[in-house]
């Protein structure tokens, strides 16, 4: 039995949810993959999946052995990838997505360098603020805003942004300055859309304890700009990521609520579907993205010469 084949496939099989699209994914049979699989049970003399007709779970013995054999053939795709892409010339059509008002801020300023550092990458840049699916949209690349990470595609960590709790001057001298967690009930607050935990918003006090508040949100977005257009005319508190609201911040027009307390920071991610087989065009990028956002993030930083930074509001 080939034993690093045998993990490729049950890696597959895991983070596919099943043998037929693991089998499409890897190009061949799903009797194929069933072989594999069974031969590692086999081999290892435990069985590693609950399989029924409808179901596929992973045994402990399997989730153990699902995060060890990932993290091999990440390592052997990553040194695979630093001898091929050497010595080739990135060429080729690059279909990117990122969220829309990252994307205009942070990223938009960044692609004139890129394309001229490699004039034989052709960029396509979508911006959509819902979560896509690399593989079935025909992604090479997401930049993704998010406090879980990814378990279904390899990243990497361009930055971390904090999330801020902030209403206007004038929403807050009307309804008041709320001195607790609980007091968010009686506001009106502005919801987003894809936030992954809805209406009921996390705060964490000094001690780490979490707080969870349903907020009353009277008006629902899915993109974090309109968010906060509405919080500077003074319809109510939001939460928001510093690289889109910290210029806002800095300079009065929206006010930091309960800052004693935090909510999760999140990361600023680079996915892609795998290490494995990554083209020149997409290690390239990747790497010139963690460049870009290397120490300080661009949104902390203090001396104006991001071209991404937040336009002034009057």
């Amino acid at each position: 039995m080939d034993r690093l084949r045998a993990f490729e496939v049950f890696v597959t099989v895991v983070s596919r949810g099943g043998f037929a699209r693991a089998a499409d994914a890897l190009g061949t049979s799903p009797a194929n993959v069933t072989r594999y699989v069974n031969e590692l049970e086999a081999h290892l003399g435990t069985r590693l999946l609950n399989r029924s007709s409808r179901t596929l779970s992973l045994t402990e013995g399997g989730e153990t052995l699902y995060a060890r054999c990932k993290s091999i053939l990440d390592d052997v795709a990553e040194t695979e990838g630093l001898v091929s892409s050497a010595s080739v010339e990135p060429r080729g059509r690059l279909r990117i997505n990122a969220p829309v008002s990252f994307g205009i801020l942070y990223l938009a300023p960044l692609w004139p360098e890129f394309m001229r550092k490699y004039p034989g990458v052709e960029l396509d840049v979508g911006l959509i603020d819902r979560v896509v699916d690399i593989v079935d949209e025909g992604y090479d690349l997401a930049i993704r805003i998010s406090r879980a990470g990814s378990t279904s595609h390899a990243a990497r960590k361009l930055a971390t942004s904090q999330n801020i709790l902030c209403a206007s001057p004038a929403y807050l001298a009307r309804f008041g300055v709320p001195a607790a967690p609980a007091e968010l009930g009686g506001h009106r607050c502005i919801g987003y859309t894809y936030a992954s935990t809805g209406d009921d918003w996390q705060l964490i006090d000094e001690r780490g304890k979490l707080h969870s508040v349903k907020v009353d949100c009277h008006m629902h977005t899915n993109n974090g700009d309109t968010a906060r257009a509405a919080a500077l005319a003074g319809h109510g508190v939001i939460q928001q990521p510093t690289f889109l609201i910290g210029k806002d911040l800095g300079e009065g027009r929206l006010v930091h609520v309960l800052p004693r307390y935090r909510l999760p920071d999140i990361d600023i991610l680079a996915l892609y579907s795998s290490r494995r087989h990554l083209s020149a065009r997409v290690r390239v990028m990747i790497d010139f993205l963690v460049d870009a956002f290397s120490g300080v993030p661009p949104w902390d930083r203090n001396d104006g010469n991001w071209a991404g930074a937040a336009p002034a509001t009057d």
